[in-house]
């Protein structure tokens, strides 16, 4: 997969409040203990419809990803820990968001309502790229732009370019995997980096987006990143440059 990332917020619609939290927890896919555990479990369902399900679900969802809390909680599922959905709170909620330390959501107050979208990661094509992100103009707004891979990956990479797949977008990071400030757009244990030539890609009209967690995101084009914007490619961790031609 791929990913980047950069400093700003974002600047769509202009309407609402947006909420901001203290990301207080280290939360990973394990959890911690009971109410963690609920917490937790909650958030990787919310993940998932937000990502994926929205229009299986019949979800009302906007063009930027955001759809009612309160059209959440009456979904007929149930949580990865076995808890129906409808038994969770708006404040179970905003805890979910608040603990999740990729910073995968967003909520926006409007009109007296609370809503919640999932920043990056969709397949759901209601989605669209320049209500939910922010376009990145210039080079120069990205000091880095890096995808993290697999060894096993690279051969079929360099004759196809990185491909979208299910998703809408190609995902980059705008750090490497040990930076402290990188908080979501790579797996930690990838061993290949594959840097991306911002500055000719803008030049020659692929479009480039940032989310509000940081990361960032195109569609290539027709859903690809061709191998010939690929700046270089590194092992990791040993930064060691791996040779290629297109």
């Amino acid at each position: 997969m791929l990913f980047i990332f950069l400093g700003f917020g974002s600047g769509r619609r202009g309407r609402g409040k947006e909420m901001k939290y203290d990301r207080g927890g280290s939360r990973g896919r394990g959890g911690g203990s009971g109410g963690d555990d609920k917490i937790d479990a909650l958030g990787r369902l919310l993940t998932r419809i937000l990502r994926h399900r929205a229009t299986e679900l019949n979800l009302n969802m906007r063009s930027d990803g955001y759809v009612k809390v309160q059209d959440l909680l009456k979904l007929n599922l149930k949580t990865f820990a076995n808890i129906p959905l409808r038994s969770h709170t708006v404040d179970d909620i905003k805890e979910a968001v608040s603990k999740d330390n990729k910073q995968r959501f967003s909520l926006l107050e409007e009109n007296g309502e609370l809503l919640i979208r999932a920043n990056q990661g969709h397949t759901v094509t209601i989605v669209e790229s320049e209500s939910l992100l922010k376009q990145i103009l210039s080079a120069d707004e990205v000091q880095l732009c890096v995808h993290g891979t697999y060894k096993r990956n690279l051969e079929s990479i360099l004759e196809s370019g990185l491909k979208r797949m299910k998703r809408l977008h190609v995902h980059f990071s705008s750090g490497l995997p040990t930076d402290g400030e990188v908080i979501s757009g790579m797996r930690r244990d990838v061993n290949v980096l594959i840097f991306l030539n911002v500055r000719k890609a803008l030049e020659e009209g692929m479009k480039l987006y940032i989310s509000d967690n940081k990361v960032i995101l195109t569609e290539g084009f027709d859903g690809v990143v061709p191998a010939k914007y690929f700046e270089k490619i590194e092992s990791w961790p040993d930064r060691r440059p791996v040779p290629f031609s297109l």
